[in-house]
């Protein structure tokens, strides 16, 4: 998929999938059918984002002012993009 294309695109969770905080774990959780997926480090503020309404390039701009100097423009897309592929995200 081109760049432009992944941040034109609005991405939001799969039908089925769902993103819960465990709070016994201290972390963010993907529920699928039949899968917990346990999310590391910013998964679960990336994936908060994705409610279907902001572009990837409005997720983006988010995360950057939120954690100024992370590298995001190249790093979340291409995370977005995986985890489309994977089919959690839509």
């Amino acid at each position: 998929m081109s760049v432009a294309a992944v941040a034109d695109w609005r991405p939001g969770p799969a039908p089925a999938v769902v993103l819960r905080h465990d709070r016994a774990r201290g972390t963010d959780l993907l529920l699928l059918p039949e899968r917990v997926v346990v999310l590391k480090g910013a998964a679960g503020t990336i994936l908060g984002l994705c409610d279907g309404t902001r572009t990837v390039g409005d997720i983006v701009s988010e995360l950057a002012d939120r954690f100024p100097g992370a590298p995001v423009a190249g790093d979340v897309p291409a995370f977005l993009d995986r985890l489309r592929t994977e089919g959690w995200l839509r």
